[in-house]
């Protein structure tokens, strides 16, 4: 056994101890193929399988049914979803760990089919000109309805509710999805938000809405129990083009997140190749190491041996893995025993079924190993 890696010292995030620094980031996986998109008996199952992690950051949970995005995917703004994910929060809490609920809004990545024919809402009217997962299939997405005051509000108000069914539901705390060219992320970009209120122009104004967020977040939980997710160098991906405010944007809202008791800041490195575009940052973790003085987690392209080396370095202080958690289930452990690591079938990342979901076996290491 070799435990003494970075990834696997305990760490603490706020008042919650975490046996270990591997965290498994949160994953679409598209399971909830029921009428209300209610977490099953088969996610409870999924996530007891990895309660070894630190952490782990449920799939993204829609916090209304104006928030949908994808088919599939679970909620957190019914009844019925709430008692779902009290099955999941049960059987993680009974395999001793620890789970946050990440608290999603789609925006205008989404499809009119998923609204009654209405457009989805947006900061602005533009077309991410990318795909929607629709009960069709792929399909383009649309001109979205620009969001009024009213909906913002409104917007925020949900937000407030679905992290009230996270604590009803059982969560130890919860993330909230400001990444990946979803709705928060459209406010704090310039080329989807091109509105001229207080919600537009400015870069203290585009980030306003994700402050609203935060603020109404906390009056349900403990600011030490809420998680941040931001991706500051995603360009060409979700519907969303980089520009030269966008690092100072994030370095902006980065920077402001210093005055909250945050559990953790949870960022990651660019998806795509951005090493033509000298306005974007190539190193996320370093970068952001010395503005953010909280609790630092770290994603996007790691394994065991750069997952200890960004902890060593001091440029992080735990690391989120995501297709590495979906074959193994027993990821700590296989780090622990520098075990092989099993391979993932993508076919199976966003089909219905226990098939590619459940069925990951855990490493059985030879007598000699133990």
């Amino acid at each position: 056994m070799d435990e003494n890696q970075e990834l696997l010292k305990s760490v603490t995030i706020g008042d919650l101890e975490l046996k270990n620094r591997v965290i498994m980031a949160p994953m679409t996986r598209n399971r909830a193929d029921n009428k209300e998109n209610t977490p099953t008996e088969l996610h409870a199952e999924y996530y007891a399988q990895r309660s070894s992690a630190g952490l782990i950051i449920s799939e993204g949970s829609q916090i209304s049914e104006a928030a949908v995005g994808y088919i599939n995917t679970p909620g957190i703004h019914t009844e019925n979803q709430v008692q779902g994910w009290q099955k999941v929060t049960t059987a993680v809490h009974e395999n001793d760990g620890k789970i946050f609920l990440q608290l999603w809004h789609c925006g205008r990545i989404s499809h009119p089919k998923f609204h009654s024919g209405e457009k989805p809402l947006a900061p602005s009217a533009v077309n991410p000109n990318t795909q929607a997962y629709t009960p069709d299939g792929f399909e383009d997405t649309v001109e979205p309805q620009a969001m009024s005051l009213a909906d913002i509000k409104q917007t925020v108000l949900d937000f407030k509710h679905a992290a009230e069914n996270a604590k009803n539901a059982g969560f130890d705390g919860v993330e909230i999805h400001s990444s990946n060219g979803y709705l928060i992320h459209q406010f704090f970009n310039k080329k989807a938000n091109v509105r001229t209120d207080d919600y537009g122009g400015s870069i203290p104004n585009r980030a306003r809405f994700f402050f609203d967020v935060l603020e109404a977040v906390s009056e349900v939980w403990p600011e030490n129990r809420i998680g941040i997710r931001l991706n500051p160098s995603l360009n060409d991906a979700f519907g969303i083009k980089a520009t030269e405010e966008t690092i100072p944007t994030f370095d902006y809202v980065v920077e402001k997140l210093n005055a909250y008791d945050l559990s953790y800041l949870h960022l990651s490195e660019p998806f795509t190749d951005i090493s033509k575009i000298d306005y974007l940052q190539p190193n996320i973790a370093k970068h952001y190491r010395p503005i953010y003085k909280g609790k630092l987690i770290i994603n996007a392209g790691f394994d065991q041996e750069s997952g200890n080396k960004v902890i060593a370095e001091g440029n992080a202080d735990m690391v989120s893995f995501a297709k590495l958690f979906i074959s193994n289930p027993d990821l700590p452990e296989r780090f622990a025993l520098n075990a092989p690591i099993a391979e993932w079938d993508e076919d199976t990342f966003y089909t219905p079924g226990a098939k590619g979901y459940t069925d990951y076996s855990k490493y059985e290491p030879a007598k000699s190993e133990s």
